[in-house]
């Protein structure tokens, strides 16, 4: 049968690339760690330049790292380092910003209200209800532990 989807696995896997799974994780490890390391270096700044402390220097801090990666996203910088490091770019708070920009930037042809406003939480409204229901779950199961143990 040529339709069978055993076969047609079978038949079409000597054709698929490689995935280099170890260098893939390589990059975005080294990429993601790069990123954090440049978070760290900007809450070293606000901490010694703007005398904040190491507790009220993570707002800044996170809020110049999605600027930064938004401006990036508007120049077509990230998605060059995008496709180098893979989820070492998506995972940071860099990447949130990014696919909330790249959604803007892509519908910026059909104007501000219906363009922009409408569909820049396309993609990124999964991510924040996967982040608040994940979150709420997990604090249910700490509670859960902390009661009983």
């Amino acid at each position: 049968m040529l339709n069978d989807p055993k076969n047609y696995s079978k038949n079409i896997k000597p054709f698929q690339p490689k995935v280099p799974y170890i260098s893939n994780c390589v990059r975005a490890f080294l990429a993601g760690g790069l990123i954090c390391l440049a978070g760290q270096f900007i809450q070293a700044f606000y901490i010694s330049f703007f005398h904040f402390t190491k507790q009220s220097a993570g707002n800044p801090t996170v809020a110049t790292l999605i600027l930064l990666s938004a401006l990036m996203t508007g120049f077509g910088v990230y998605d060059k380092i995008a496709r180098f490091a893979g989820a070492g770019s998506i995972v940071p708070v860099t990447g949130f910003a990014n696919s909330i920009t790249s959604a803007a930037l892509e519908h910026k042809s059909e104007g501000v209200v219906l363009g922009i406003a409408t569909n820049m939480f396309s993609l990124a409204g999964e991510v924040i209800v996967f982040g608040v229901v994940s979150a709420a779950v997990l604090g249910v199961v700490r509670l859960f532990i902390e009661q009983v143990f």
